[in-house]
């Protein structure tokens, strides 16, 4: 089975046209998170769904640009396939069966944006000398390729670092206590927003279970407990 960089789906309209969806590309994911911005101030549930139905209507720019208005887009899919477009598109996670607030839900899921230095990160990967201006890389890269692009980069660096310590006698890896703070910030990524840790269960998604040869989608599944539930060790 290939490696996966990241999750993709296919959505249908009510013409029946299909239309295959990945994660956004940075140019198209800053005007996604802008617009996010009015789900977090919202007063209520309608007011949030609301705005992130906005929010899917900017998607559109990349997935079908011939969808332009908001009146259009509910015009063409239903409730159901508007949260699937969050979710793949931006990680933005909305159980239509769940109690608990669309908004909360939302927000919750979303909050692992506010943790990342997307500036930082495109500085990085741009000095790979690829593109030619910032607005070629946002145009052409996902959050999950520059971070596997990153990943990639950084372990070479690494493995070169690694190397001329152990000529001197130093173990690396002791000494520094290896990339913690960039393992933690993967887990983010490639789960969604729904990992904080690399060693959190549900970390082991898309590329990250691919690289382990298991994980959520590849033989392993886990439940989410309320707090309140009762836990058992097995």
């Amino acid at each position: 089975m290939p490696t996966e960089i990241y999750k993709t789906s296919i959505i249908e309209l009510f013409d029946g046209t299909e239309i295959y969806i990945t994660p956004l590309k940075i140019k198209y994911l800053k005007l996604f998170l802008d617009e996010f911005q009015n789900v977090k101030t919202s007063k209520n549930d309608d007011e949030a769904m609301y705005y992130l139905a906005k929010c899917a209507t900017i998607t559109m720019r990349q997935y079908y640009p011939s969808i332009k208005t908001q009146e259009q887009l509910e015009d063409n899919i239903d409730m159901p396939t508007i949260y699937k477009l969050l979710d793949f598109s931006a990680g933005i996670k909305i159980n239509e069966k769940s109690e608990e607030p669309v908004k909360s839900q939302a927000t919750e899921s979303g909050s692992s944006w506010d943790e990342l230095d997307l500036a930082e990160l495109e500085s990085e990967v741009f000095l790979l000398g690829i593109w030619k201006d910032y607005d070629e890389l946002e145009s052409s890269m996902s959050m999950p390729e520059i971070m596997a692009t990153l990943k990639v980069k950084r372990d070479l660096d690494y493995s070169q670092k690694k190397f001329l310590a152990a000529m001197q006698g130093v173990d690396l890896d002791k000494a520094s206590n290896k990339g913690n703070a960039w393992e933690e910030m993967k887990a983010r990524v490639f789960s969604g927003g729904q990992a904080a840790d690399s060693k959190d269960i549900v970390a082991l998604q898309g590329y990250n279970a691919q690289k382990a040869g298991f994980g959520i989608g590849m033989g392993l599944t886990y439940e989410k407990l309320d707090e309140s539930a009762p836990s058992s060790v097995v």
